[in-house]
């Protein structure tokens, strides 16, 4: 079967505008149709996060490159006081390493952690207001919003973090 210019040209332009129509991406970002900041697990390059209010979250290991920029999910919402960029939170909170899938650490096997929401790493202080107390959020913050070059005890240089938070109680 012999293909004429004009049909080939006409099927490499049905096919570049279905790519584009699906908002496909492969660098890990967020569909075209996906609110800012927010994560629609596209592609299953991005952690799941599974687990009952009031236990530990089980949170499966990303695949892929990580995302460039800030992404929130929230896994359920909560219905109490809602955070603020100037709140002293207290939290659970789990943070995975993208580049191993390992937790590297989890308050769940301690107490729960009490700071200052603007003592924390950019990535919590973009990521973290708005949300209400008994809410779960999915916070994956690349390293120049984490702790960057440098990174910071068991975290190693330009480590794409993902944390999962539970919001206990704001003041």
């Amino acid at each position: 079967m012999k293909i004429s210019r004009s049909s080939a040209a006409l099927a490499a332009f049905l096919v570049s505008i279905a790519l584009a129509i699906t908002g496909c991406t492969t660098d890990g970002g967020s569909p075209a149709d996906a609110p800012m900041g927010q994560s629609s697990n596209i592609g299953g390059n991005m952690p799941k996060v599974s687990g009952a209010a009031g236990s530990a979250p089980e949170i499966t290991a990303p695949q892929g490159n990580p995302p460039t920029e800030l992404v929130t999910e929230d896994i359920f919402s909560g219905d109490g006081a809602t955070a603020q960029p100037n709140s002293t939170l207290t939290v659970h909170y789990t943070l995975m390493a993208w580049s191993t899938g390992e937790v590297v650490e989890s308050s769940w096997v301690g107490e729960a952690a009490t700071f200052g929401l603007n003592q924390v790493i950019s990535g919590w202080q973009q990521g973290i207001p708005g949300m209400k107390v008994g809410g779960r959020r999915l916070l994956v913050i690349p390293p120049d919003l984490g702790y960057g070059a440098a990174g910071g005890g068991p975290i190693g240089p330009n480590e794409t973090l993902i944390f999962v938070v539970d919001l206990l109680a704001v003041s």
